[in-house]
């Protein structure tokens, strides 16, 4: 507990850390506020019996932080902007136009992120007008008439969407940790306090429901604690570096490691997957006539089966891409052939990258599937009787988001303590006299 409380002693005593953590809070205090704010012409006191808050509704107002249920300004959170994302990163592979662009550095990723931009306004604004027509009734109207409210409405959701989109870059860049993955994970927390009570009245009133209660807690740590060995899961490659002789120095000459992380994509399949699971309901709201068919009514339902089979191919279909893009084999033999690196018993170059490449291969797929088992444990959890608030958080999106943001901000300021000669939060770096090398291929040891 005293080293608890003198790492927190300094992290406040480094100021860029300092400044960027309080620069984080405000910036999410700024999202919690605008979650509030009503749009105009809704009525508040008749929203709370009109917003879905089962299947895919429901999901939606857990990662909107209640947005959704409460007809906010910030009603669709960042999930037209993530999809937007998806298309851009999916053109990349079918279109050369932005397969070159991917390819061109700094000005290739910014002109990427200005097409995101663009197409982040359209999808908000077909998802606007079918929020508004399947959410709103229009006895909730004030003094707005047709087709005024809609017009206003629209434009009002889409600057929201949009601002917190800015909020995420700003984090990013100003803060502590992913932006849009921190603002996701807030949303989410701020479900939790009201789907814990929720659960244990409902358990409480039943008879034995204490015990239930009490088996469903002690569940949801172990699926917890599941889900931190799969974030956290790593195949270290055993590196063997040349000796080298620099004035009265030796360097090198050690047996090093390349950690891969056994889910190395980390969050953004399941986030990815999830806001294409987003669009058959988003179809039925915005076409009526169409709501009534039974596939797109199965995939609308978070429960069924087909939905949950295309959601867990999906995560594994999105592992491997995002894996692919985030990784470069070819990269890390090169960074290791220039630095005198090279695997015992592999050749150097080619052969290297290859094997790299196979072990990525082999443990991305126990790795993809374990992530797409955790993803679909809500739904057979409401199957038991957990109830749907409380089931979200025994895995699928809401679980694996925590884990990841929490684990990947605790990792940057951990960085941030160790750069400056302090004890980290969490045990990293060396382990038994070896040194580790990240994933990304650098070839420069961590210190």
């Amino acid at each position: 507990m005293k080293k608890f409380f003198t790492t927190l002693s300094n992290i406040w005593k480094i100021e860029d850390l300092r400044v960027r953590i309080t620069n984080t809070l405000l910036f999410l205090l700024i999202y919690r506020v605008g979650s509030y704010i009503v749009l105009p012409g809704v009525n508040p006191a008749t929203l709370v019996n009109q917003q879905g808050k089962e299947g895919i509704a429901g999901l939606l107002n857990m990662f909107a932080g209640g947005s959704f249920s409460r007809a906010s300004i910030f009603a669709l959170g960042v999930m037209p902007y993530i999809s937007a994302s998806i298309v851009v990163q999916l053109l990349g592979i079918a279109v050369p136009y932005f397969a070159k662009l991917q390819k061109e550095g700094e000005s290739g990723r910014n002109k990427l992120n200005q097409w995101t931009r663009y197409l982040t306004i359209g999808i908000t604004a077909l998802q606007a007008i079918g929020y508004l027509k399947s959410q709103i009734d229009p006895k909730t109207q004030m003094e707005i008439a047709e087709p005024f409210f809609t017009v206003l409405n629209v434009f009002v959701l889409t600057a929201g969407t949009m601002f917190i989109m800015w909020l995420g870059e700003k984090i990013t860049d100003k803060g502590i940790g992913n932006g849009i993955s921190l603002i996701i994970m807030v949303g989410i927390i701020a479900a939790l306090p009201a789907a814990f009570y929720s659960e244990f009245v409902s358990r409480n009133a039943s008879a034995g429901g204490l015990v239930a209660f009490i088996v469903e807690i002690v569940a949801l740590i172990g699926v917890v604690m599941f889900t931190i060995l799969i974030v956290q899961g790593t195949r270290k490659i055993a590196v063997q570096y040349a000796k080298r002789i620099v004035g009265n120095k030796q360097y090198g000459g050690v047996r090093q490691y390349i950690p891969l992380k056994v889910n190395a994509a980390g969050v953004m399949p399941i986030i990815f997957a999830q806001a294409l699971m987003f669009i058959p309901a988003t179809i039925a709201s915005v076409f009526p006539k169409i709501a009534s068919n039974g596939i797109l009514m199965s995939l609308s339902n978070y429960t069924s089966w087909g939905h949950n089979l295309l959601f867990a191919i999906l995560i594994i279909v999105f592992t491997y891409f995002y894996t692919a893009i985030t990784i470069n084999p070819n990269q890390m033999a090169e960074d290791m052939k220039k630095n005198g690196g090279f695997i015992p018993g592999i050749k150097p170059g080619r052969s290297t990258a290859e094997f790299i490449d196979g072990v990525i291969s082999k443990i991305t797929l126990p790795g993809s599937i374990f992530l797409a088992i955790i993803a679909i444990i809500p739904a057979f959890a409401s199957l038991v009787g957990v109830s749907s608030a409380f089931a979200r958080f025994f895995g699928g999106t809401s679980l694996i988001i925590l884990v990841g943001v929490v684990l990947d901000t605790l990792q940057q300021i951990e960085s941030h303590l160790l750069m400056r000669h302090y004890d980290g939060l969490m045990k990293t770096g060396r382990i038994k006299g070896r040194t580790a090398i990240p994933a990304g291929g650098t070839g420069q040891p961590v210190i």
